[in-house]
């Protein structure tokens, strides 16, 4: 199997969405680094969808982003996918499982990522699920910021938020860059502080992304789109704090032609340069 992601030096990475499965079996070696698959979409997969995964695998190493653990979710965590999980990692030699500092379930799956309370109760209901997950896995996870548009109770604000949980579960964090943009405008916070605040030991990889402008006010992410300006400036703030982790460009939907994709990978690793020679 591949050799796992090298941590020690930066490295870019695509999602392996199956509308972009011709354009990365194609690629040259070089464009990407590894790929980020959601190990509930592969698991158990067969026949050609299967066997391209297998192929793909032996050329990259994958990166594993889940997407139904539901971490903050009142609902017993689901023992057995986990165990299904870490099955997957051990297969296919995954150095990094991550999910959302999220809910997506109650008596059965929601299909969305649900904001969790800025409460102290909520810090320790999901630091204990982090800690049992990772005690099923053998592993470390990291959890993503993610991003929301209604925020159910906030007796503290995201950071200290986000603090508090990584330090109780004593987890790593997914940096989604986009999503602290993307908040930082909804709920009116300043985004260099949010970054200035995280501890810089926790960040072991980073997510970037497009979103959609809704309004000046208002901004939606959708990973449907090329990555904004802004959003380019405040990761370069992110290598400058955190070093050149391994950084994924997300694009789920709304495909532009590879060459576009690749384009944005090359953006990432000359940011990456850029920001840690700017640290």
């Amino acid at each position: 199997m591949q050799t796992p992601i090298n941590t020690a030096k930066a490295t870019v990475g695509l999602g392996l969405r199956r509308g972009l499965m011709k354009d990365l079996q194609a690629a040259p070696m070089g464009d990407f680094d590894f790929l980020e698959v959601a190990p509930e979409n592969w698991i158990g997969i067969g026949g050609a969808h299967g066997a391209a995964l297998r192929a793909l695998a032996e050329r990259y190493p994958l990166s594993c982003h889940g997407l139904s653990l539901s971490l903050g979710g009142p609902a017993p965590l689901d023992v057995g996918f986990l165990q299904e999980v870490r099955g997957f990692l051990d297969q296919y030699n995954v150095p990094l499982y991550s999910e959302h500092l999220s809910y997506c379930s109650d008596d059965g799956h929601l299909y969305d990522l649900l904001p969790l309370p800025f409460t102290e109760e909520a810090v320790h209901h999901v630091a204990a699920r982090i800690r049992q997950s990772q005690d099923i896995l053998g592993r470390r996870l990291a959890v993503e910021n993610v991003s929301y548009y209604a925020a159910p109770q906030q007796d503290m604000d995201e950071l200290t938020f986000t603090n508090a949980v990584l330090r109780e579960a004593d987890c790593d964090l997914l940096l989604d860059v986009n999503n602290v943009y993307v908040n930082s405008i909804n709920h009116g916070f300043d985004p260099q502080t949010f970054l200035a605040g995280i501890d810089s030991g926790r960040v072991v990889a980073m997510h970037v992304a497009g979103h959609f402008d809704e309004s000046d006010t208002l901004k939606i992410d959708t990973h449907g789109a090329s990555v904004k300006p802004v959003v380019w400036s405040l990761l370069a703030e992110a290598y400058a704090r955190f070093g050149a982790q391994p950084t994924l460009l997300e694009r789920d939907f709304n495909f532009p032609a590879f060459s576009e994709l690749v384009a944005e990978l090359q953006t990432i690793r000359r940011l990456q340069t850029e920001g840690v020679n700017r640290g």
